[in-house]
């Protein structure tokens, strides 16, 4: 095996082992699981893409792959998506790591939040909306728009409250409330990206968008070969078949998009940044529309079985609906997508695709 190939296997195993559906559960009921966590600590994972220099492992997204897709394959109930983008750009800007889980915050995109400088030291008022697992997380990692990064401690932090919400699948995306806020001193931005918490949450979510997307295949072509209806499996039926061979179609689609991205994104020997933009922008695409035909082709494989507690399918679907909003929706990106190309008028619109830089 190779290093992403080992890499996958001990991620897989260690959340095959661990997640259930009362693990699942239990998260949607607002808990953080202290034992999981803190194995995915020890396998070193919250840390992979940080810098060596800063205590982490260096890796690229090459090799992330493999852990954000386990995430959305297990539906794992973790910060770890956020930490990891928030661990590589916190160290790559020299900033210190805390030891806890890290969440993600971008000025701008949705956030009504404001900057300013009070005392010789800079504030933050306004609401940030949507903040992944923030009651979870020992600090957030604050991308603001005149391109500096700060780490926020979010606990027992002086004029911050925090009202606790949930995403569509359940999990924790809560709103920070700002008054005054003092943060902690900004250092650049270290990569030549604009908006980078957004384009790398999207990257991430696109990724575990390709997880779930599997599991839920695999799921609906189970049930189909399981299920009998008139003497024989439902599986047996075209028109089934034909559904389950486009959401595969979808699903692979959305899986080499998300690989071609997570190679063109900072990270590893590499900060290069030119075509993650453009990338990043396809896989959400992708990842958001796949979602959007896949969880119908399989909630009517399953029927009405599928949209019970008690069933497992859910987890994946609701998780799927919940990722494509966040970070920007598919429509969003293709926005960006198509005001780009026409920016870019005919004469520059296929040298800007072949090179991916139509931003």
């Amino acid at each position: 095996m190779n290093d992403d190939e080992l890499i996958a296997d001990s991620i897989g195993r260690l959340l095959a082992a661990q997640v259930d559906q009362g693990l699942r559960e239990r998260a949607e009921g607002g808990a953080l699981d202290a034992a999981l966590w803190q194995r995915v600590v020890d396998g070193g994972f919250p840390w992979m893409l940080a810098t060596e220099a800063a205590g982490g492992l260096g890796q690229g997204w090459g090799s992330a792959f493999a852990v954000l897709r386990a995430i959305g394959y297990w539906q794992a109930p973790l910060p770890l998506a956020e930490t990891m983008v928030a661990a590589q750009l916190a160290s790559l800007a020299g900033l210190a790591l805390p030891a806890g889980p890290l969440t993600l915050l971008e000025q701008g995109c949705g956030n009504d939040l404001r900057a300013d400088t009070l005392d010789g030291a800079l504030h933050l008022s306004g609401s940030a909306h949507h903040v992944p697992w923030a009651r979870h997380a020992q600090a957030a990692l604050v991308a603001l728009a005149d391109g500096r990064l700060a780490l926020l401690p979010l606990q027992g932090t002086g004029g911050l409250t925090l009202q606790p919400q949930v995403d569509l699948a359940g999990l924790p995306s809560d709103t920070l409330h700002f008054d005054r806020v003092r943060l902690p001193a900004p250092a650049p931005n270290p990569l030549p990206l604009a908006q980078p918490v957004w384009t790398l949450g999207a990257l991430a979510r696109s990724v575990m968008m390709v997880g779930a997307l599997e599991s839920a295949l695999a799921q609906a072509v189970r049930y189909a070969g399981e299920r009998v209806q008139f003497g024989k499996p439902i599986g047996k039926n075209q028109a089934i078949q034909q559904n389950l061979a486009l959401l595969a179609g979808d699903v692979a689609a959305a899986r080499m998009a998300a690989r071609v991205a997570c190679a063109d994104a900072p990270g590893g020997a590499s900060l290069a940044c030119a075509a993650t933009p453009f990338s990043v922008a396809v896989a959400k695409v992708r990842g958001g529309e796949a979602a959007t035909r896949g969880t119908a082709i399989v909630h009517q494989v399953h029927g009405a079985i599928g949209f019970t507690q008690a069933h497992p399918l859910h987890f994946a679907t609701r998780r799927l609906w919940a990722w494509r909003e966040q970070f920007g929706t598919d429509a969003d990106w293709a926005q960006r997508l198509g005001r780009a190309a026409i920016q870019a008028r005919a004469g520059g619109f296929w040298p800007a695709l072949t090179r991916k830089q139509f931003f």
